[in-house]
């Protein structure tokens, strides 16, 4: 045990004069280069691992003729011949210029490293192979090399791991992986570890032999494009074909979900206490996966809340609500004020007004949201009961803004009364709370008063002579103006006339 404790004492001290004298040779040819302008290459280095060599076999006391050493030193020197060839044509010609993969300077000290080792191993064997004394020096490095490579093992690992990815190329900087549980964007890809950030800027350094023993995700691969998915909870008594139609809807309008590949929505579970769906998104960069998420959800509540399609509470939660036993619907009373001073509608009775309201549809839309599209059919007008929107048409491929409507306003009434195109697109500048009129509520009220149709037609002629300039123009007459009334008096009464099929 003594003897073998000795041997290994031996064989540390040797070990450290050659780490030590190899490093201080290395030291003075980088003070050299530094201020004297010395320009040292492999040469050196060689020669700084001969001399801690031979430093090396002085301390534990191996003494050979002068013939083995100067075979040893050729031999030990002629190694940069060897360096040099497998740089050229191994580093730089193969993986650099053909597979384009860059080698780091660390790597190609490795392998020279490497080479130099097995040459001196030769140089060991078969120069020094009548040196008993010599066996004393490898069974005592053996067991510091052991010591040492424990030491590194995960080091190296890693090492090894950085080589396989960045020859294989699974991933690059700037994609979105998908690690076990956590989702980041690569930042850094070295030989040790690769660097991601997630979307909340929380960096996570991973070793290399850590993330290749992970199934990784690479969601930027081939392309940036990529599904995700959110569910969402519906109740049951809502048919799936309808929550399907209404959550694809809501999906496909979000910001950052892209128009191709098309939205789809899945049912996918049976819960306690809701029917779950699955809507299936694509969208391109992944750091803008919280607001995708984020504009998801708000438009699938508002599409929901338009359809009148609940979002159940858990079985496990007790809701009580107490309401009056005659409440009206929120909105109503104002949508009524409005009606009664919209010059449309003043032909009508109070009750008529009343039937009016209380069977037209409220609804929410929030902001970003459109309300009616340019050249869309409709068969419906609006009150704007609470909210902004904008009204904006479409002119040489270019969206103009022409008008900001408010509380009060009414749109669409063109499309109710004659069924046209939508002549405009407004859309919603915050969350709206509006009332849509639709054509058989109307048509029934227009039947009860048939009085009102010429009324009509002459709101509806006047405002298109608005529309058209008609009324502004100085150069026509008020003969011609007057005619004009007339010829868009009679053609709005036809047009009411058959849209209703009065």
């Amino acid at each position: 045990m003594f003897a073998i404790l000795f041997v290994t004492q031996r064989a540390a001290l040797t070990v450290g004069a050659f780490v030590g004298t190899f490093f201080v040779a290395l030291i003075i040819g980088r003070l050299l280069k530094r201020r004297a302008g010395v320009r040292l290459g492999v040469l050196y280095q060689l020669f700084c691992l001969t001399v801690a060599f031979y430093a090396a076999l002085a301390v534990y006391g191996v003494h050979a003729t002068w013939r083995n050493h100067i075979g040893a030193a050729a031999i030990l020197l002629s190694t940069a011949f060897v360096v040099a060839l497998v740089n050229r044509c191994l580093w730089d010609w193969y993986f650099e210029n053909r597979k384009r993969t860059p080698i780091p300077h660390f790597l190609r000290e490795v392998m020279a490293g490497v080479i130099f080792l097995i040459v001196l191993l030769f140089v060991l064997s078969i120069g020094y192979h009548a040196e008993n004394q010599l066996k004393g020096v490898l069974a005592g490095s053996g067991v510091i090399a052991i010591i040492l490579g424990f030491a590194g093992q995960n080091f190296f690992a890693g090492i090894i791991a950085g080589m396989s990815i960045q020859l294989n190329r699974p991933y690059k900087v700037g994609d979105w992986l998908k690690v076990g549980e956590t989702y980041g964007e690569v930042t850094e890809i070295n030989w040790r570890s690769t660097r991601l950030c997630t979307n909340d800027n929380i960096y996570l350094d991973i070793p290399n032999n850590e993330i290749v023993k992970s199934t990784i995700i690479n969601l930027h691969y081939p392309t940036e494009i990529h599904a995700m998915r959110i569910r969402v909870g519906i109740d049951y008594n809502v048919p799936p074909n309808q929550v399907k139609d209404t959550l694809a809807r809501a999906a496909q309008t979000a910001v950052n979900v892209l128009p191709e590949p098309k939205v789809r929505v899945f049912l996918v579970d049976f819960a306690d206490y809701a029917m779950i769906y699955e809507i299936k998104f694509y969208m391109g960069n992944h750091a803008r996966l919280n607001e995708t998420n984020d504009a998801i959800r708000t438009n699938v509540w508002y599409e929901l809340k338009r359809q009148r399609i609940k979002i159940p509470y858990p079985i496990r939660t007790l809701q009580l609500e107490r309401r009056p036993a005659k409440s009206l619907p929120e909105g109503q009373e104002e949508a009524r004020a409005i009606l009664r001073g919209e010059p449309l509608f003043q032909c009508l009775a109070d009750g008529q007004i009343d039937n009016l309201v209380e069977r037209s549809d409220l609804n929410h839309f929030g902001r970003g949201e459109r309300v009616i599209e340019e050249g869309a059919d409709g068969e419906s007008m609006f009150i704007l009961l609470r909210g902004y929107a904008q009204v904006s048409v479409v002119k040489n491929e270019s969206t103009i803004p022409v008008a900001t409507l408010s509380s009060g306003d009414c749109f669409g009434e063109m499309s109710l009364l004659t069924g046209e195109k939508r002549s405009a697109t407004v859309r919603a500048e915050r969350d709206c709370y509006v009332m849509e009129i639709g054509k058989d509520v109307m048509g029934e009220v227009i039947r009860e008063s048939p009085d009102c149709l010429k009324q009509l037609s002459e709101l509806l002629a006047k405002r298109r002579m608005e529309t058209e300039g008609i009324l502004k123009d100085a150069a026509t007459s008020a003969a011609d103006q007057e005619a004009k009334q007339r010829e868009y008096t009679a053609t709005f009464l036809h047009r009411l006339t058959t849209f209703f099929a009065l």
